[in-house]
């Protein structure tokens, strides 16, 4: 039973450690879409963050600057969609598209000429701290391994990334700022005739999504692997904009989503770990076979911001 018990907290802790770069992620889609401008650019935001969050953390054994410079980092290209579609009413696919070329490019580029060519950094000195670490270990108020301590001792990133869907959440929902975010994706001309600012409204929202993406990438390369890596992405940020859809738009829903897909790899590294004669790659496939049942079965139960991917004319022309 004891081992049972073990088994299961594993499962719940790595669903917690790999679901949070998503959730970060997802927060970011759950902004933008909101606001009526589709981010399928999400990946290469994620992508760079996770760059910039390992390679700072890395040059300066400072986790916490990793993650400040990966936000910004993502905030960066989340500007560059703005400029593209908020401005110049570019198609918001087509430069979601060119984003994530743009950022995935961008930091394997930067990455050659800071680590002799290699696409991948160095290992990070000092991980993510463990806020609760001290309640874990002999003499300590919980046993080290033990159900608490697999399931609870996890990297600060897991707390933040649930506090910001709470934070989310409040300004969407009980803020007036929240509600004009919603009002310019259901309807800007309305809003804009209310006095709503709804370029304004859009840059934020769309520059947002940014750094919650870059923030999921840096969760992924500093907590989880502690160095970045070509492959370490690999479809993330289309997972989150997945999980989105299926949390109807919503933050909440967007978390709940996000710890589906999270026990999925979960259970994946568990069936790994325990020796189960399934091909690696069947396993590797899980959480994105998931994805594409939840797309398939359930995106057209669900209903879009009124105005998203809708280009605004200020003008009315």
């Amino acid at each position: 039973m004891e081992m049972i018990i073990r088994d299961i907290g594993f499962i719940i802790g790595t669903t917690l450690m790999y679901s949070t770069p998503l959730i970060y992620t997802s927060l970011g889609g759950v902004i933008t879409e909101r606001s009526g401008v589709v981010n399928i650019g999400l990946e290469g935001m994620m992508y760079f963050g996770a760059f910039v969050g390992a390679a700072v953390a890395y040059f300066t054994a400072s986790p916490w600057l990793g993650l400040l410079c990966a936000a910004l980092g993502g905030a960066l290209f989340g500007l560059i969609h703005a400029v593209a579609c908020v401005t110049f009413n570019a198609e918001q696919i087509v430069s979601g598209i060119a984003i994530n070329f743009l950022g995935a490019g961008s930091a394997l580029f930067i990455s050659r000429l800071l680590f002799d060519g290699a696409t991948q950094t160095l290992t990070i000195p000092n991980k993510m701290p463990l806020p609760l670490d001290f309640l874990f270990g002999e003499g300590r108020l919980f046993p080290s391994s033990g159900f608490m301590d697999l399931v609870f001792n996890r990297f600060a990133t897991v707390y933040l990334a649930f506090f910001m869907v709470f934070v989310v959440w409040l300004v969407l929902y009980k803020t007036r700022i929240g509600m004009r975010v919603r009002a310019v994706g259901e309807n800007p001309e309305a809003a804009n005739t209310l006095g709503v600012s709804v370029i304004k409204i859009r840059y934020c929202a769309v520059i947002l999504s940014g750094v919650f993406a870059g923030l999921g990438g840096a969760a992924m390369s500093i907590a989880v692997v502690s160095r970045f890596s070509n492959t370490l992405i690999s479809g993330h940020g289309f997972i989150a904009l997945a999980a989105m859809i299926f949390g109807k738009w919503k933050p909440q829903g967007a978390m709940l989503a996000c710890l589906l897909f999270g026990a999925a790899k979960g259970f994946e590294i568990y069936l790994g770990s325990k020796g189960v004669p399934i091909p690696g790659d069947i396993l590797a496939i899980l959480p994105y076979l998931l994805t594409l049942i939840i797309l398939v079965g359930f995106v057209g139960k669900t209903t879009a911001p009124g105005a998203v991917g809708k280009i605004f004319d200020k003008s009315g022309h």
